[in-house]
């Protein structure tokens, strides 16, 4: 099974912040912590940057690795 990037970005976004979307997210840590929101902020956008900057089929084996790992623990 091929992953588009599309497919493999919403697969990882419910895998680290489950049901919520990834700005409500980094709001909420915002809300609590500033200084942790900054940096909640920062991972957001170096996420959004490794995404598009990884080919397909790197990104896909990245969610195939990660899922495997879930399973077998």
């Amino acid at each position: 099974m091929t992953l588009s990037k599309t497919e493999a970005r919403q697969l990882l976004e419910r895998m680290i912040f489950d049901d919520e979307l990834p700005r409500d997210w980094v709001q909420d840590v915002w809300d609590m912590s500033p200084i942790l929101g900054e940096n909640a902020a920062k991972l957001l956008d170096a996420f959004d940057l490794l995404i598009d900057c990884c080919s397909e089929e790197k990104l896909e084996n990245l969610v195939e690795s990660l899922y495997d790992e879930i399973e077998n623990q």
